[in-house]
């Protein structure tokens, strides 16, 4: 059984992980994202723009597979503020529709300490279940 990094084109080269993981059933396993973009530059020092870039590095991940954020089927959050995230759940959410739309996947929040890079003030990590061509049940 033979899986595939999934990293898309032109993002700096990923050091020690893989942004992606897609096995042979389909299943892709996206390692957490934080909020910088394709070449590991943080986006903003705000957390609802680190999230939003997060989303868009996730789903940029899914698209690399050949998958679309409809196929995400959950999404595990890490946060370093809980009061924050809570302040800004209006925020939040519109940033996520610009990414997700109406797609809300099986979802777990995890508030932490602190992140490996230090600027980060979330992190977020997916499974998506991807077509493969041939299968009857991913048509």
């Amino acid at each position: 059984m033979t899986h595939r990094v999934i990293h898309p084109e032109g993002w700096a080269p990923a050091k020690g992980y893989a942004n992606g993981v897609l096995s042979p059933n389909g299943t892709l396993f996206v390692g957490g994202q934080i909020g910088w973009d394709g070449d590991q530059i943080f986006v903003s020092d705000d957390f609802v723009a680190q999230m939003e870039q997060a989303l868009r590095n996730i789903a940029e991940i899914v698209a690399e597979a050949g998958g679309a954020v409809e196929d995400i089927t959950r999404l595990t959050w890490y946060v370093t503020d809980k009061k924050e995230y809570l302040a800004r759940q209006r925020e939040v959410g519109e940033a996520y529709r610009r990414v997700m739309g109406r797609h809300f996947p099986a979802m777990t929040m995890v508030v932490v300490a602190g992140l490996v890079e230090d600027r980060a003030l979330v992190e977020i990590e997916a499974t998506a279940e991807i077509a493969q061509a041939g299968r009857p049940d991913r048509a």
